[in-house]
């Protein structure tokens, strides 16, 4: 091969290898892509929805591990994060922190209470006529130590604690931060969600 080829080839490779570790790097302890697939968390996140995860706001992780390395902060009620589903930890769900560790939490008929007092929440969806199945109705129940309590925005669409119990803390994988692509189709691009920071 033409030593100028063979240099050429070698920066390119160089270049590539370089790349593919920063964006292990960036994955692995500051943010990841993530996109909505159901409408559980609507009206806050739709289906269609492309968010990042900031995988640093609650500290940093050993890579493939559960072991933080440095923690730079704790899960808070009102949070969305993206976690691994407690029954198959391969996937990845994403919830709002309704209860965290010490919280009692109790709903009745689906008006949230958190330590005996009513809890405000603008961003819930409760639709007028309820889902068959739907737990409207549930608790008083503590949160254990190291847990939490989460839950959809879209009360009766929503696979969530009511069903599947507690979140471990070392199943979080990061907190919802932006939207950064909103789309229901390729003719129906929601520009105004893109850039919309998640609350």
């Amino acid at each position: 091969m033409n030593p100028r080829w063979q240099k050429l080839l070698k920066e390119y490779v160089e270049a590539l290898a370089v790349a593919l570790i920063l964006a292990l790097v960036i994955r692995s302890f500051v943010v990841q892509a993530f996109k909505i697939p159901s409408e559980s968390m609507v009206e806050t996140l739709l289906v269609g929805d492309h968010l990042l995860v900031s995988k640093f706001a609650y500290g940093v992780k050993l890579p493939f591990t559960d072991k933080t390395l440095v923690k730079t902060g704790d899960p808070e009620r009102g949070d969305v994060i993206v976690f691994e589903y407690p029954e198959n930890r391969d996937l990845d769900y994403i919830k709002r922190i309704i209860g965290i560790p010490g919280d009692v939490i109790e709903l009745k008929n689906n008006v949230l209470y958190r330590n005996g007092q009513k809890v405000d929440e603008p961003y819930k969806r409760v639709e007028a006529n309820m889902v068959p199945g739907t737990k409207s109705t549930y608790g008083p129940i503590t949160v254990p130590e190291g847990q939490y309590f989460v839950m959809g925005d879209n009360r009766d669409h929503s696979q969530d604690s009511r069903y599947w119990g507690f979140v471990p803390r070392e199943y979080i994988r990061g907190k919802a931060w932006v939207i950064y692509w909103s789309w229901a189709g390729i003719t129906d691009i929601r520009w105004n969600r893109v850039g919309n920071i998640i609350h």
